[in-house]
């Protein structure tokens, strides 16, 4: 991938974006820039996803449009997701080098366009272009950080990668509310501009791809899939992020958007069949590993809702923190989960991925269930512990099915396969927003009467002069509950990960063998 980095065995001559080995040479030298482009690229797109958050009383001082704030989040949460899949086809098809140069640029143009807002609107529609770069960051560098490393080394750099995210996703509000305090919120923005510059001269001076043959025919690229796959995701994921927010889930809008999102995935489905090079290929679930996969790490991303959205709830309203101390609170699970990740290759090469994610997701499910017994109102240190220790539960998890699914194909496949893992993990947190959010407010209507949500209690609890100390432990003990019924739910997605990977996971997962020929065995791992 690199001058000197090693890669897969060539594919078999004449299929299309097929790869030839380079036998001979060295495999750490010089690889040191392209990880440093990788984890600055990691940060912008971890960054970008959280630091608006401090900054919207900013903004929409600004530029007005409080009623559709919320669609600086929706729509790049919306515009990553959907185009997962589409990039992770076109790196295996032109390369990863174009894809992720493509990305960066596309990134930095919808920085610099976010800075220039003159309206909410516009604002709205340059994040959207943000989050179309900010899809190929992710799944890109995923799959680059694979082909850079053989197997026994794949660890230390996914665990570097997910130590950049956690870091950046937790820093992002408290960034974004120091440059929209002591600067201006257009500074948010800004600030993408040297930090993606700098990754994108060491992507384009340092990454040197494998030689590729050419292939027979000329690529062709499935135009209709992606677009069905980009209407198909836009719906959905517009009715999970905006239901129960700017509209009832039994409303006209709410539904009709998921019978047009189901609708046009049936209609996804025969695209992809009739196509010659699909988006997303059937095999991505023909195959039990990546099947089982994509299953689990969506059950991931169901149950990282409850601690990354309602423990900052809980540990301000319930336990009385401010907002710095209840980021710590949160953030303890960053320093235990790429730790735990780094080390769980020692695990699973003795008893394999499979095992290996199982004891992970068993202990999580457990810590889960734990939550609710914590005593009311309890010590900060209690939940802080529990967060410590789920870290390092879901770094033994999410890891070793990362590395373990990119090495059962080839490097022609490991650009769909990483994609369609995490495009599975994102609609997994989409679903669990909506999901969770539902419960909780489902909590607290029946505990106080209609029209009690969460987000009204915690700004009611942080003016606590003008509550009366019953009406205050009512309120807590309210929203206490309610997260308590969330983490239960996500003891839920924990088991549903478990039953995924006991039933349709393989005991051990069909690893490729990293040879220099040209004839790749398989090895169970």
């Amino acid at each position: 991938m690199t001058e000197s980095s090693t890669t897969p065995a060539g594919t078999p001559a004449g299929k299309a974006g097929s790869t030839a080995p380079a036998p001979g040479s060295p495999a750490t030298a010089r690889r040191g820039p392209v990880v440093a482009a990788l984890m600055l690229g990691m940060g912008l797109a971890a960054i970008d996803g959280t630091i608006v958050s401090t900054a919207v009383p900013q903004i929409v001082g600004d530029l007005g449009g409080l009623a559709v704030f919320s669609w600086l989040f929706s729509g790049y949460l919306l515009a990553v997701t959907v185009t997962l899949p589409v990039y992770g086809k076109l790196s295996d098809t032109f390369g990863r080098k174009p894809v992720l140069v493509a990305g960066v640029v596309l990134f930095l143009i919808g920085s610099l366009l976010c800075a220039a807002a003159w309206s909410m609107a516009s604002l709205i529609a340059f994040r959207i272009v943000q989050g179309l770069g900010g899809g190929a960051l992710q799944g890109t560098i995923q799959t680059i950080a694979a082909d850079l490393y053989p197997l026994k080394e794949r660890p230390r750099i996914q665990a570097r990668l997910s130590s950049v995210w956690a870091a950046s996703s937790v820093a992002g509000p408290a960034v974004g509310g120091l440059l929209a305090g002591y600067a201006d919120w257009r500074w948010i923005f800004l600030i993408n501009l040297p930090i993606g510059l700098v990754a994108l001269w060491l992507i384009t001076r340092h990454l040197v791809e494998p030689k590729r043959t050419a292939p027979r025919e000329k690529p062709r690229i499935d135009w209709a899939g992606a677009l069905a796959v980009f209407a198909t995701g836009a719906l959905l994921i517009t009715a999970l992020v905006q239901g129960g927010v700017a509209w009832p889930w039994l409303s006209a809008p709410s539904l009709g958007l998921l019978a047009g999102a189901a609708v046009l995935g049936a209609l996804t489905v025969v695209i992809e069949r009739r196509a010659a090079e699909p988006i997303i290929p059937g095999w991505v679930w023909r195959r039990r590993t990546i099947a089982a996969v994509n299953l689990s790490l969506g059950a991931l991303g169901l149950l990282m809702v409850a601690p990354t959205v309602f423990l900052p709830t809980y540990a301000q309203s319930v336990l009385g923190l401010g907002p710095i101390a209840a980021g710590f609170v949160l953030s303890t699970w960053t320093l235990s989960w790429p730790i735990t990740a780094a080390l769980s290759n020692r695990v699973y090469n003795r008893i394999g991925f499979r095992l290996t994610a199982v004891l992970g997701i068993s202990g999580a499910l457990l810590l889960l269930l734990a939550f609710p017994f914590l005593p009311f109102p309890g010590e900060p240190w209690q939940p802080a512990l529990l967060m410590l220790l789920l870290g390092g539960t879901l770094g033994l998890f999410q890891l070793p099915l990362i590395v373990g699914v990119q090495s059962t194909v080839p490097y022609e496949e490991r650009g769909t396969t990483t994609a369609s893992v995490l495009f599975c993990r994102q609609v997994g947190q989409s679903v669990g927003a909506a999901l969770f959010g539902a419960v909780a407010n489902g909590v607290l209507a029946a505990r106080l009467g209609g029209g009690s949500d969460l987000d009204t209690l915690a700004r009611a609890l942080d003016d606590p002069a003008s509550l009366t100390a019953e009406t205050m432990d009512h309120l807590r003990r309210a929203v206490e509950a309610a997260v308590d019924y969330v983490y239960l739910g996500a003891a839920g997605a924990a088991a549903l990960a478990l039953l995924a990977l006991l039933t349709l996971a393989p005991r051990r997962f069909p690893v490729l063998k990293e040879a220099a020929g040209d004839d790749r065995g398989e090895e169970e791992r």
